[in-house]
């Protein structure tokens, strides 16, 4: 589903809501779920707002959002990344 596309979202997120989302999975160790991340984040946000930003991250390759939680995986360390690519064929 392109969720960039769907008619009916009631809003999008701006800048600021996408650094505020990036800095609270960043600083914490481990998955949280949806409902965590809520109560984590300095202000309240729609759920459909927070839905557009989770996938905005997981097709960029910064976080994993599967059931077990969402999880923030990017390393902007550039030896790791050559050597996933290199040992798993792709590279983000």
């Amino acid at each position: 589903m392109d969720v960039y596309k769907v008619e009916g979202i009631v809003h999008y997120p701006s800048l600021k809501t996408v650094l505020m989302i990036e800095e609270v999975l960043r600083g914490v160790h481990g998955k949280l779920n949806r409902e965590q991340l809520k109560v984590k984040l300095p202000k309240k946000i729609m759920h459909q707002t927070l839905n557009v930003v989770l996938q905005y991250l997981s097709d960029r390759g910064l976080i994993s959002d599967t059931r077990e939680g969402i999880e923030w995986i990017y390393s902007g360390n550039t030896s790791l990344r050559k050597n996933v690519h290199k040992h798993v064929g792709y590279a983000y």
